[in-house]
């Protein structure tokens, strides 16, 4: 008897043989790029959010979600005018019905660099009021260069990650996801139950498969330091990403012997160490408690808080020189910056995973008379549509 179809072979055939009546397949010509990894296009006074498309394309639809008054979801099925950077995907069950972990296989590497700097250009244009001419600069490696990967055990006990916003599992690929390091079946996959998460950590020592809830310590070298980091825990997921934002902070703040700092948000202990190594007295606050904890033998010069940041701030000392914010992908909001600029530091390095969250934190900045003397933007995340920012504030 046969073997049953993966949920992947399901996927691709679906893309291959299933065309959608032309009722609810409308074709239209394809807008700008939106934040969050689709574009933007119109039907009949619709606006539609259409991914697997490129700005220009005319393509034909298949409706995905209409549970919104203002907008519609769709998936791109047929190209019908593709536009140059359009290139065929590396990995076999991305696009529609497949895979929902990378928003840009369908895009050329340089193609990929335009798209995200026209989003981090409109999102400073509209909510900041920024005119942004900056680039989005390139990290190699583009491939392969996930170190930290999280999947779910299929029906099958396989790997796979969820479709694009569904509880629908994609086996990955036979040889491996094309932006992962390492292929959790070549750490050995154990019989679990579906939907059992398989967290691959390829750290600079050693390479860990977690199952479940399972964690434990790992250890990670960046900017010239050891860092001690739970294998759940956050830590950026691409190799070159830690030295790559450290140099841009310490870039732009240009620290001196015998200044104060301070490291908010501070996870493990990047900023602080560096801040330190270059003979500054950093105090670093983190609400996680694993993180601070590892952060305290990380760096051992520097003095932690744990906790909220806006509770924690007021105890901090009234004055410092400069400011490391790294903050969640929903940013430091208003009540952080008040009592950060209220120390008048020299400088402040805002380091952001979300555009949008930035540019409203820099209006906030504005407000209270700081502005950025500059943004870099580096693509630390190949083939999805999240980016990274570093912005340098400094007082009017």
């Amino acid at each position: 008897m046969a073997e049953p179809p993966t949920s992947a072979e399901r996927a691709r055939k679906e893309r291959v043989e299933v065309t959608p009546p032309e009722a609810t397949a409308p074709e239209v010509t394809v807008g700008p790029i939106a934040h969050g990894g689709h574009c933007i296009a119109r039907h009949e006074g619709r606006v539609i959010f259409v991914r697997h498309a490129l700005p220009g394309e005319r393509v034909r639809l298949r409706i995905t979600d209409t549970s919104q008054d203002r907008f519609w979801r769709a998936d791109a099925i047929e190209v019908l005018e593709a536009a140059p950077d359009r290139v065929r995907p590396d990995c076999p069950v991305s696009g529609p019905g497949g895979c929902g972990g990378c928003d840009f296989q369908h895009v050329s590497d340089s193609g990929e660099l335009e798209l995200k700097r026209s989003v981090v250009a409109e999102q400073l244009a509209r909510l900041a009021g920024i005119d942004w001419t900056g680039a989005v600069e390139a990290v190699p490696p583009v491939r392969n260069w996930r170190h930290r990967m999280r999947y779910l055990a299929d029906a099958g006990g396989e790997p796979a990650l969820r479709a694009h916003r569904s509880h629908e599992l994609i086996r990955i690929p036979d040889d491996g996801c094309p932006i992962a390091s390492v292929d959790p079946r070549a750490l050995g996959v154990p019989e679990v139950a579906e939907q059992t998460s398989l967290t691959v950590v390829d750290a600079a020592e050693e390479q860990l498969l977690l199952v479940g809830d399972a964690d434990e310590s790992v250890v990670e070298e960046a900017a010239g330091r050891r860092f001690e980091v739970q294998g759940q825990g956050f830590w950026q997921v691409h190799p070159a990403a830690v030295d790559t934002l450290v140099t841009a902070v310490l870039e732009g703040l240009r620290p001196a012997a015998g200044e104060r700092a301070f490291d908010l948000y501070c996870g493990v202990g990047v900023f602080a160490g560096a801040l330190a190594d270059a003979g500054v007295t950093v105090w670093g606050v983190e609400s996680d408690k694993p993180a601070i904890s590892h952060a305290r033998r990380n760096v051992r010069e520097a003095k932690f808080s744990s906790g909220r940041v806006d509770r924690v701030l007021p105890k901090l000392p009234r004055r410092t020189d400069l400011v490391v914010l790294d903050p969640p992908r929903a940013g430091a909001g208003r009540k952080v910056l008040e009592q950060v600029t209220a120390r008048e530091p020299r400088a402040i390095a805002y380091v952001a995973c979300d555009p949008a969250a930035l540019a409203r934190d820099l209006a906030y900045a504005a407000e209270l008379g700081y502005t950025p003397d500059s943004i870099r933007a580096f693509n630390l995340f190949p083939r999805t549509h999240h980016i990274e920012a570093v912005a340098i504030l400094t007082p009017n």
